[in-house]
């Protein structure tokens, strides 16, 4: 699938990616190593409702060369539909509503991964203890894909991707619901701390239905700065369809990989972000957090 063409010579820039502080395999340094590897010069950190892993960028930055926009990938919840709105440049204060409302997702997405690995326990031989041996690290939030890690690991499903189209899919079974804010609340909570809000994957074919245009527009309304077009789960048609909206709102367009490193086949640097775009995020944002270089 097409996207812009970068200019030659100009910054190659990835504005979402993963590592084990959430839902990724590879730790902050490895990750930026894989940027280099792969001739990126940006990349967005947007673990999912953490910010843990960004103590660790700067030391990252200067080992790799690779400049770093500390981002969060915020989870909302918009009638059952899951809506995922990238954070970038927010002001991590943990006395902010925005950090009070990923403290209370990422506690009650415990609950919900501890549900389902009890209900997926009854057909499928996983345990607790299995899906936390697929996580890195004690302060790692268990989720739907290390459920599918451990999944794979019993051989119950040949990788990530099948685990999520199936056993982990929104209508199957197995599915238990978690709290999320609204996707209004959660841009303008990123807003309040002087964020840029941008919605991830809007058109993403892993849920059962677009977001609706109406949700779109209330969260313009509410502040959402851009869209992220370029994604692998956006078709030709889907990406037209954004494109034509972003530009009726006035809204930015980025693209992103949303690496996950070997759990899933996204790639570093399959979408990118045009160059003027980063500038304009970092012109509009106003907390004091800055792109790491």
């Amino acid at each position: 699938m097409s996207q812009p063409s970068i200019p030659h010579g100009a910054e190659r820039i990835d504005l979402h990616t993963h590592t084990s502080w959430s839902d990724g395999t590879c730790g902050v340094l490895e990750l930026l190593q894989h940027a280099r590897e792969a001739q990126l010069d940006v990349l967005a950190l947007t673990d999912h409702d953490t910010v843990a892993g960004w103590a660790e960028l700067p030391a990252a930055v200067a080992a790799t060369g690779v400049a770093a926009v500390p981002g969060i990938e915020v989870s909302s919840e918009h009638q059952g539909l899951s809506v995922h709105v990238l954070a970038l440049l927010v002001d991590p204060s943990p006395d902010s509503e925005l950090a009070a409302e990923m403290a209370r997702a990422r506690s009650s997405r415990i609950e919900r991964a501890r549900a389902m690995v009890e209900l997926i326990g009854q057909d499928h031989p996983i345990t607790w203890e299995d899906v936390r041996a697929q996580a890195a690290g004690e302060s790692t939030v268990i989720g739907r894909p290390h459920i599918a890690d451990a999944l794979v690991a019993h051989g119950a499903i040949p990788d990530r991707s099948a685990a999520f189209a199936e056993i982990l899919s929104p209508s199957g079974p197995y599915y238990v619901p978690y709290y999320a804010p609204s996707p209004v609340a959660a841009v303008r909570a990123i807003r309040e701390t002087g964020g840029v809000a941008i919605v991830a994957h809007p058109g993403s074919v892993s849920r059962d239905a677009d977001l609706p245009v109406d949700l779109l527009e209330a969260m313009v309304e509410a502040g959402l700065t851009g869209i992220e077009v370029d994604h692998r789960e956006h078709d030709e048609a889907e990406r037209a369809r954004l494109r034509d909206f972003a530009a009726v709102h006035d809204l930015l367009i980025t693209g992103g990989s949303d690496y996950h490193g070997a759990g899933k086949p996204n790639r570093l640097g399959e979408n990118l972000t045009q160059p003027d775009v980063l500038a304009a995020i970092t012109h509009r944002a106003t907390s004091t957090t800055e792109v790491i270089r």
